[in-house]
């Protein structure tokens, strides 16, 4: 987690109601996230089951303070930065299952405010609400296999837009070419990417999702 207050065991009161939309989800988690808001009196819940077509739209209808994302259901991870740059209001909040450290990193660079899995408990997932409708930012504490995920700082915006194209394959220079900025900077990401994530190679970073 980033910011204040340093963990998610802490309560926090909201005075105001938070308002929250949640796209779609597997049955399972869709009803566990519902009853979830819907039991607890600060949150109220504008719309939920939400495709992954019709997001932006929905977004734009409603303006909820927090908006539930599946990140299975996002074509691609920089998804998660058009809904930003379209919505900078909203707090997005992506549920994945078993997400990476390499993962997490690259949605609060593309301007997610929390990521975390699934699997998450009811307490936590409610503090990782009220923590996203302040602004702060939330990830795993603990991968599944119990290894430390949040030891260093997420990915910028443009760090994020260089690891989804060296993920791709891409060369420095079709990277370059494709955000229009010199080879020389793809490489200073580059490398500011690897010591963020911890690894040395290209390939590593292929292993990393």
């Amino acid at each position: 987690m980033r910011g204040s207050p340093p963990s998610l065991t802490v309560t926090i009161v909201s005075r105001q109601p938070i308002t929250l939309a949640i796209s779609e989800f597997e049955d399972i988690v869709s009803r566990g996230l519902k009853s979830l808001i819907e039991d607890e009196q600060p949150l109220r819940l504008l719309a939920a089951g939400i495709p992954s077509e019709r997001l932006a739209q929905a977004l734009g209808e409603h303006s909820p303070d927090v908006a539930i994302l599946n990140f299975a259901a996002l074509s691609k991870p920089s998804d998660v930065r058009d809904l930003h740059t379209s919505f900078p209001g909203i707090r997005l909040m992506v549920l994945a299952d078993n997400p990476s450290s390499s993962e997490c990193r690259q949605l609060l660079g593309f301007g997610a405010t929390v990521c975390l899995a699934k699997t998450t408990e009811a307490r936590d997932l409610l503090q990782a609400i009220y923590l996203a409708s302040r602004g702060l930012q939330v990830l795993p504490s603990t991968s599944a296999e119990g290894h430390d995920t949040a030891d260093g700082p997420p990915l910028t915006p443009r760090e994020a837009d260089v690891l989804e194209l060296l993920q791709g394959g891409s060369s420095n220079a079709e990277i370059a070419a494709e955000l229009h900025i010199g080879v020389e900077t793809v490489r200073t990401h580059a490398r500011n990417i690897y010591r963020k994530l911890g690894v040395s190679t290209r390939r590593d970073l292929r292993l990393t999702t």
